[in-house]
Parts: C-alpha cells; structure tokens; sequence
C-alpha cells in the first residue's frame, strides 16, 4: 500500500490543531469533535499513519482543516506574513546598500559548509536528543567532531537508536563517497535556477514554475509537499501556502534562504526581502519570518569585509517583528548560549522550553538552535555545525545552514577542515535539472555570476 506522507487529511488535523495552540487560536470545540469520531493525533516523528481512515472521518478531516483555517489568532497583528506590515514593525530594518564584493572563492566555502552541516545532519536525523548523544560518545566522538560512525558503537545502541534509514548507507564516515542527494541542497540549487531564469526580481509565481519544471514530487516534504499538491489541483500563491497546510510555520522556507543571501552581499534587507518572495509559496508567518532572518544572517556575512558572526545574528533580527515568536525564540537563545560553558546546557534549556509544544521540524526551535550553536561557537566552522547537530530535531537542515554561514566567515575552501571536505569530492548528487555530478567550484562561479548579475532598472 502506498502511504503518501504530508498529505494525508486524517494526519494534517493532529499538526494543525497543534499550530493552533501555537497561534493561539481556540480549537478546543474542534478537536473535542475530531476525537468524539475517533481521530488520534499526528505521527510524532513520521509522515503518515500506518493506515489510512475510513471515507467518513476523512471527510470529516478536511472539513475541520477548512473550520480551523477560519480561527481567527490573536498574534496576527504582532506576526504579519506581508512584506509591508513586517518593515513597519521593524523599526531597525537596514537600509538597502550597494552590493558588497563576494568572491567565487568565498561562495564555495559556503557551498561546501552547507553540505559539510547537511552530511553530519543526517544520519541523526529524526532520533531523539538522547540517542544523538549516546550515538556519539559510544563512538568517542562527542561533541561530533567528525562525521559520524557506526564503527565501535554497540549493537544494542545501534538497535535501540537506528541511524536514518534513507541516509546512513550514504552520510556514516565509512561510506561517505561525495555528497549525497538531500533536500537542503536541492532547494539552494532550484533557488540558483530560480535567479538563472528570473533574476533576482523574480515573482513567487516564478518559484512555483520552476518547482513544476525541475522538482519531483517526490523530492518534496511537509509544506513544500501541500504547496505542490496545491499547486497541482489549481490553487495559486500565496494561497499554496495557507490551504491545509498545518506546516506552514515549519523550518522548510528557511532551507531555501541562503541563495537569497549569497547573492545579496552585504544587503540584508534586498536578501530578507527576495527570500520573502520565495517563502510565501509555502509559508506564512514564522514560516516565512525564519527565511527572512537566515537571508539576512547570510548576506551580512558574505561579503571579504563582514563583521563577527554576532552582527550577523544582530543582522538578521532586525528584519524580523520583533514581538514574534521567532524573535523572543532567537533573544532567548542568544542569552542562553553566552550565559553557559556548556553546550549540551544550552541546548537543554531550549528542549526544555520548545519541545513540549513544538514538533522537531518546526521554524521557531530550530532557529533559535542555529542562533544559539553559531553564537556559543563564535563563529567557527567545526564548532559551529558540531554544536548544531549536536542539539537534536531538525539536524540536517540546522547543520546545513550553520555551516554556509560558517564557512562564509572562513572565508575560503582552504580554511575549512579537509577531514570535512575531502569526503565530499567536490561532487553532489541531486534530482534538480542539470546539477547532479556538479562540483563545488562550479556551483560557486554560478552563484557569483547570479549575485554580480545587474537588475533591470525599475521602469
């Protein structure tokens, strides 16, 4: 049987009922009713339920969706998903400034930090923090300072926390052979084909072709997964983003932000603003909020002149509502992250304050993660994508964008660790157009020729 995951109506009624006590909407009637007729809660960790409902609860599951999109929330005003009600809360929104010089050289450093974060990422990926953290001191590598292995670890911990199926024959050390195809690459290379094809000015209907040209289906997950459907069934953006979508506030629309940054340099209100344009295809609100703030982190430190990674941090709060979640979620992390030593402390005290609510994919904790792992790091490339994944949920997705930023500030491919790199063959794999096989090196002189690339003047 073909259990498509993300979609499946009886399953996005438990994640939006969670969203609603996120946002503060009163679902309370709903779920007594969903309940009442026997619907359970969503998967805690998959996509799907083992099986599917019977035709008369799932009819019942996309009427409640459709009721409970009608809730009004009490933080809409505080946390805008339009361009233009977010800059008039920000009263810091940078000022727009000529492009800042990047070099080829700089963007392959972040090319190779981002997939560096993605491979540590995900052999981990869905396994509780606990299991992360005996996984990596059975193997004598806590804080993982390496790629992870399942060379002289147990068997009885290897069976009680299995790596990643889909990822450990590729992402363990010991069978690494050039990158991997992952969606935290796919999306940054759609982006690059995005600007190939549309130039930065592109419009969120432009996005959306080029996912139908060039993205399988199948290569898509949660809100990128309900954008697509909708896409397919003749919903337009920004709607794609809001119909049965429980997952709109989750972390994917920040997975595609750092091509908006890279080709921004020293401009973090054009990246905030582009990757805006590509967020509310799939996302609203804290959704579209996280893809801001990396955009923004990214083009701060993309330029050979970029300031220390806290005016980064600095950089990309400023173009988020600051009565947000995100925000509160980010300030909290900062103070966290500079009040411990330790960072297995730091990261607790986040578990603790989002994981009751939050499921691990979510926007809002794992931004306040990448916040808390490159300020505890000061920046550093290792430091930075061990203390990442280190703290558990959406591990891949979190070492991938901590390491573009990282290796942004590095600066260049030599300065990152070649016991990181090496393993990477300057290859990737990808289901994306044309890509697959491409190097590292090429990636960055497309990048650089889209971030030099002039846009039309306004008519």
């Amino acid at each position: 049987m073909l259990r498509l995951t993300w979609v499946q109506p009886e399953d996005l009624v438990g994640h939006e009922l969670r969203q609603a006590r996120l946002d503060g909407r009163d679902a309370s009637a709903v779920a007594a009713r969903w309940r009442a007729a026997g619907g359970g809660e969503a998967p805690p960790r998959a996509g799907a339920s083992p099986g599917p409902a019977s035709p008369g609860l799932r009819a019942l599951a996309e009427k409640l969706l459709d009721e409970l999109a009608r809730l009004p929330s009490p933080l809409a005003d505080a946390e805008p998903t339009d361009l233009d009600r977010i800059r008039a809360l920000c009263s810091d929104w940078p000022t727009p400034r000529p492009a800042a010089s990047v070099s080829p050289s700089r963007l392959e450093a972040a090319w190779l930090g981002r997939a560096v974060g993605c491979l540590l990422g995900k052999p981990v990926e869905k396994l509780p923090l606990s299991g992360i953290r005996r996984l990596g001191r059975a193997a004598g590598n806590w804080p993982p300072t390496a790629y992870f292995t399942a060379r002289g670890v147990p068997r009885d911990l290897l069976t009680a926390y299995p790596w990643n199926r889909r990822s450990a024959p590729t992402s363990l050390a010991e069978n690494i052979d050039g990158m991997p195809e992952d969606d935290d690459l796919n999306y940054p290379l759609l982006g690059l084909k995005l600007l190939q094809r549309h130039g930065r000015d592109f419009a969120t209907a432009d996005v959306a072709r080029v996912w139908l040209d060039e993205l399988p289906a199948g290569r898509t997950f949660t809100a990128e997964r309900v954008a697509y459907r909708n896409l397919l069934t003749g919903i337009e953006p920004p709607d794609t983003a809001r119909h049965r979508n429980p997952f709109r506030e989750w972390i994917g629309a920040l997975i595609r932000a750092d091509v908006h940054g890279w080709t921004n340099p020293g401009d973090p209100a054009a990246a905030a603003e582009q990757a805006h344009r590509d967020a509310t295809l799939t996302h609203t609100a804290g959704g579209v909020h996280a893809a801001m703030f990396a955009a923004a982190v990214i083009a701060t430190a993309a330029p050979v002149d970029a300031p220390d990674v806290h005016a980064c941090l600095r950089a990309g709060l400023a173009v988020v509502p600051p009565g947000s979640r995100l925000a509160g979620a980010v300030r909290h992390a900062v103070r966290l992250a500079g009040a411990h030593a330790d960072f297995d402390t730091v990261v607790d005290g986040l578990h603790a304050v989002h994981s009751p609510a939050h499921h691990w994919v979510h926007a809002v904790p794992n931004t306040a993660l990448i916040a808390a792992a490159l300020t505890h790091a000061d920046g550093d490339f290792t430091g930075s994508v061990s203390r990442v994944v280190s703290g558990g949920w959406d591990t891949d997705s979190n070492g991938a964008t901590v390491g573009s930023v990282a290796g942004l500030l590095a600066g260049a491919p030599a300065a990152l660790p070649t016991h990181w790199t090496a393993p990477l063959k300057n290859r990737l794999a990808t289901s994306v157009g044309d890509f697959d096989g491409t190097g590292f090196d090429t990636l960055a002189h497309l990048t650089h020729r889209e971030a030099t690339r002039p846009c039309p003047s306004p008519t």
